[in-house]
């Protein structure tokens, strides 16, 4: 069956992965570094506490009424805070799921934009129809809870993710799929006939010496004689073996020296250092440029399990266990651990705690997309002699087997699949290739088109309507994606909403009449998504 971008959006993707198609690598700015530290308008440096401090706050009974009054509600609609974020002005945006006499809305996610002296003035819906259904259901097309492991009884809710709202079951069939990846497949039915409205995959395919980063610096707990592979510093991010398992935390690494690895996938311990360096690098980039300490902004580190399975070619996230999760390659030889592919998982967990995408139709290539931009710009942030920034993706585990990225941000098409440029049929594209048209918006907004190099690597990026374009830079553009995600996007935002989302997330940054607007502008329309 075929949906629009909009039928394809889906309840609370559990999970997200790496390939199927891909990870993400690679932008750096060809522009000087962003001026933009003072700017009132870029989100607040928040410890843990003083996050969690905001979130109570906005989740008090009487916040919740009064923004549910300010938006029409009805009596039986409740809100839900999912996160809140603070700029430097004082401004907030709360971010809200929402349940419609006791059943969680599908597709009713919204957020509320509020100015420092908490005056409303906007909200962000991922849909406009009123809902006003009746919730009992006749058991007759109740679905049957599946046998295979993992998978969950049947829940009613709402589907409010195409048209109309009508009452559903959501169904979860767990099991292994084809690839050896955890199958998470959830199915939406009708709740009075019976027929089956969508599904998608909840799980997206998503001192030590590494095996892609040289050298390196990871933060272990214990002492002499006891070592073990936890950042204390980062919220207890923790690395553990699987040793081919494919399910549970696994063992978490120990050493008696504090050495970890040897370079070589020969070394069990060395898939785990670069798992960890990753985790440890992408912890810092968020905190330090975004101000966001931790996937979910609480403070708290997730789990990174790698050695998982016989030979399998994948990593995803999974957000039932908060945890990142490694296959060991072709021959488990080249564990997918690089740090851009550590960047791309973690940054799914971002994602699922504030826009919540979801992963399937244009939603689930911006999901996609948006790992990989943020992939690019840890891979910058950290500046790794040993693994130089570029625009390449997945270039070091060699995924191909014939020393080739597995996809390309100035060009997409490069790698066979994946989109240069926004068509009406983007939506029924495989995520993993539909997010190459952000990708191409994201590498012209940082760089710009035809003939560049950066750190060495020639690239050569084409625009739509042939126009030359320069890019902002990469300190900009990282700015803009992530105002966006954070404070503009819902879970069904296609491409036009968010070539809408970075325009205005710009104009709050630089101004309406700034030459990054203009450039904002400019890069969706050389990919070809036009302003409407």
């Amino acid at each position: 069956m075929r949906f629009t971008s909009k039928q394809r959006i889906s309840a609370l993707a559990a999970t997200a992965a790496l390939v199927a198609a891909g990870v993400t690598a690679g932008t750096a700015g060809a522009a000087p570094a962003a001026e933009t530290t003072a700017n009132g308008a870029l989100p607040a440096q928040l410890t843990a506490s003083q996050h969690t401090e905001l979130v109570k706050t906005a989740d008090s009974e009487a916040a919740k009424s009064a923004d549910a009054r300010a938006l029409g509600l009805g009596s039986k609609e409740k809100l839900h805070v999912k996160d809140v974020v603070k700029n430097k002005d004082g401004s907030t945006h709360v971010r809200y799921e929402r349940t419609y006499d006791g059943l969680p809305v599908l597709g009713g996610d919204l957020v509320v934009h509020k100015s420092a002296s908490g005056k409303r003035t906007g909200a962000s819906k991922a849909t406009r129809a009123k809902i006003a259904v009746k919730t009992s259901a006749p058991t007759a097309h109740k679905p049957v809870t599946a046998e295979a492991k993992g998978s969950k009884a049947p829940r009613k809710i709402v589907w409010a993710g195409a048209g109309e709202p009508v009452l559903a079951w959501e169904t979860v069939v767990g099991g292994v799929q084809k690839s050896g990846a955890p199958n998470q497949l959830h199915v939406i039915t009708d709740a009075k006939t019976g027929k089956k409205l969508f599904e998608f995959q909840g799980i997206k395919e998503g001192t030590g010496n590494s095996q892609y980063s040289g050298k390196v610096e990871i933060g272990t707990s214990g002492s002499s004689g006891s070592f073990t592979m936890k950042d204390d510093a980062r919220g207890g991010n923790r690395t553990s073996d699987l040793n081919g398992g494919q399910s549970g935390e696994g063992t978490l690494f120990t050493d008696d020296d504090d050495v970890w690895g040897d370079g070589t996938a020969d070394d069990r311990a060395t898939a785990g250092v670069d798992a960890h360096y990753g985790a440890g690098q992408t912890w810092d980039y968020y905190k330090q440029v975004h101000g966001r300490e931790g996937i979910a902004g609480d403070g708290k580190g997730a789990l990174s399990r790698v050695h998982y399975g016989d030979n399998y070619v994948n990593a995803f996230w999974d957000d039932s266990c908060f945890c990142m999760t490694y296959g060991d390659g072709q021959g488990n030889k080249n564990p997918l651990t690089s740090l851009d592919v550590a960047a791309h998982e973690m940054s799914h967990g971002v994602t699922s705690t504030t826009a919540d995408l979801v992963y399937a139709g244009e939603s689930g290539g911006l999901n996609e997309a948006t790992s990989d931009i943020f992939a690019a710009a840890v891979e910058f942030h950290a500046d790794s002699p040993d693994d130089v920034p570029d625009y390449l993706v997945g270039e070091k585990i060699d995924i191909n087997g014939d020393g080739t990225p597995l996809r390309y941000m100035d060009e997409p098409s490069k790698d066979g699949s994946s989109l240069d440029y926004w068509s009406p049929e983007a939506g029924d594209v495989d995520v993993h290739y539909s997010s190459g048209i952000a990708n191409h918006f994201f590498f012209l907004l940082s760089v710009g088109s035809g003939e560049r190099e950066v750190n060495g690597v020639q690239y050569n990026s084409p625009t739509k309507n042939g126009e030359k374009l320069d890019g902002i830079g990469i300190e900009k553009a990282e700015q803009i994606w992530f105002k966006a995600l954070t404070e503009q996007m819902t879970s069904t935002t296609d491409y036009a909403d968010a070539r809408k989302a970075t325009v205005q997330s710009a104009t709050d940054l630089y101004g309406a009449d700034s030459a990054e607007v203009e450039a904002v502008e400019a890069a969706w329309t050389g990919v070809n998504v036009t302003g409407s």
